[in-house]
């Protein structure tokens, strides 16, 4: 299971490290990467509305409620275990395309991704299980989720600024 979660995690990290706005690839951008793009934005949105919940509640935006806490958390964990090996082709890049936000160094330090990737299905699985068992708990598990989040877009996510 921990290898399964690790070589996921792969992938996952590497769909974190581009969490790209809405638009899509133009036409003239081969279908199969403009595709792909899609299915990463789309996971993006996934990981955004379920880490908001739980950061929400961390940070007394919102009331602790176990039930959608572990929900949440829950489908974080799912999530970053998906393969998504397809959602990375070469040439995806924000270098190559317009409408991502994908930095050519994912693919050029893919070490570094795997290695994040890592850490992010440890911080979601951990997330996992302490979601439900109280806001402190919850609190706990946050900043090592949010390290795992932080430390892939700093590294190959293009900024806002």
């Amino acid at each position: 299971m921990k290898t399964l979660a690790l070589s996921a995690g792969i992938a996952f990290t590497a769909a974190a490290l581009a969490l790209t706005s809405t638009a899509t690839a133009e036409s003239h951008v081969d279908p199969a990467i403009a595709g792909a793009i899609k299915a990463r934005q789309a996971q993006m949105q996934l990981y955004a509305h379920n880490l908001g919940i739980l950061g929400g509640m961390a940070q007394g935006k919102m009331d602790y409620d176990a039930d959608a806490a572990s929900a949440a958390a829950s489908n974080l964990a799912a999530l970053v275990q998906l393969n998504q090996s397809t959602y990375w082709p070469q040439g995806s890049d924000n270098a190559s395309v317009e409408g991502t936000k994908a930095l050519p160094a994912i693919w050029e330090d893919m070490a570094g991704v795997m290695e994040k990737g890592g850490a992010m299905v440890d911080a979601a699985i951990a997330m996992e299980a302490a979601a439900g068992n109280g806001l402190e708990s919850l609190q706990g598990a946050m900043q090592a989720l949010g390290g795992a989040c932080g430390g892939c877009h700093q590294s190959y996510r293009q900024s806002n600024n």
